[in-house]
């Protein structure tokens, strides 16, 4: 199936599927797709803002007993290099934010055996008591379940008791690709697609906003990406949870996994704008420059992306794997107006500043 073909019934109105999204993934029509995208955005997205946030990634710990193949950063429960952030430390990360012009702070951290429930509404509540004015965007849906599994909880109510103790929303982590075929080969001992996905639910029904996330470029077919964004646009449906989508591609070094990474810049452009196309329902879609580049983010301003994601205050996941791109709000904001866009900095809840 041509993509002008596609874009053509999706410019009449229809709803794109999911054999015409592994054609055109596949048909790699990098000029009609992106700009077939850049269109879809300006409809769901009008004017030409191009948002931004100033944070910092708290990594409170790298104790972790899941031991991804493509994860670099986590540590086994007993090495030396493991760690865990006391509350001094998180406390002078959130001063050092605050004092950046940061608006919020995403804690994540691996599946550490003896973290329950009481350890991080303490954790929360007490940064809220300090720093009442911060965002915290934090826990992926795995820290979630792993949570509820060793406090002997269900997921709902933990969710119910971090958000009373100060929790605002979580981010999309740890959702790699949602085909369990995949994620039997890359996590085997992360929790599955349909758990995933149930714990988004439930934020979702808690009050809790959410983002979501793609990892691709490894082991995974492109009919196993677009099984990714059918099982989030129907979850989308149902709920409206999902404040936006960021695809990025497997950074392989320093993993198991090294050597199996296979994507270029016209792949992930190409997926961005796919995911743009497929995802109707989703306002916002964020280009990585983390894991591309600025150059090749600039680019994905055309490609649907209408947000250029965190300034990145500080980011050890990502750069355990060999990828260390930094950059300034300045220079983000440079980057969005040599690109033909208006920068403004955001909050979490995409509420400007």
């Amino acid at each position: 199936m041509a993509a002008t073909e596609i874009i053509a019934r999706l410019e009449a109105g229809g709803r794109l599927g999911e054999e015409e999204a592994v054609a055109l993934l596949a048909g790699r029509d990098l000029l009609a797709v992106g700009a077939a995208a850049g269109a879809a955005r300006r409809r769901r997205v009008p004017g030409d803002r191009v948002t931004y946030v100033v944070d910092r990634n708290i990594n409170y710990t790298n104790i972790c007993i899941t031991g991804c193949d493509f994860c670099a950063f986590h540590r086994p429960p007993g090495s030396p290099e493991g760690y865990l952030l006391s509350l001094e430390e998180i406390f002078t990360k959130i001063e050092e934010t605050l004092a950046l012009g940061g608006t919020g702070i995403m804690m994540q951290g691996g599946l550490h055996p003896r973290l329950d429930i009481d350890y991080y509404c303490d954790l929360l509540s007490r940064i809220k008591e300090r720093f009442p004015e911060i965002t915290i965007h934090s826990f992926s849906p795995p820290e979630i379940h792993h949570v509820a599994k060793v406090s002997g909880l269900e997921v709902p109510e933990v969710l119910m008791r971090m958000r009373d103790a100060g929790l605002d929303s979580l981010p999309g982590g740890g959702a790699e690709i949602l085909a369990d075929g995949v994620r039997r080969r890359m996590s085997p001992r992360k929790i599955d697609s349909d758990t995933w996905l149930a714990v988004m639910e439930a934020a979702h029904g808690a009050g809790l906003k959410t983002t979501a996330t793609m990892m691709f470029g490894g082991i995974e077919s492109l009919a196993d990406r677009v099984e990714h964004l059918r099982r989030l646009r129907e979850l989308q449906d149902r709920t409206g949870g999902f404040r936006a989508f960021i695809p990025w591609t497997l950074q392989d070094e320093n993993t198991r996994m090294q050597g199996e990474a296979g994507s270029s810049g016209i792949d992930y452009l190409v997926t961005l704008a796919v995911s743009r196309l497929y995802l109707d329902n989703f306002d916002n879609i964020q280009a990585s420059w983390v894991t591309q580049g600025l150059k090749l983010a600039q680019v994905a301003l055309a490609f649907g992306a209408n947000d250029l994601g965190s300034t990145m205050i500080e980011e050890n996941v990502v750069a355990a794997a060999g990828v260390s791109y930094r950059v300034s709000r300045e220079e983000l904001e440079r980057a969005i107006a040599a690109a033909g866009f208006r920068p403004a900095q955001r909050r979490h809840d995409y509420t400007l500043v």
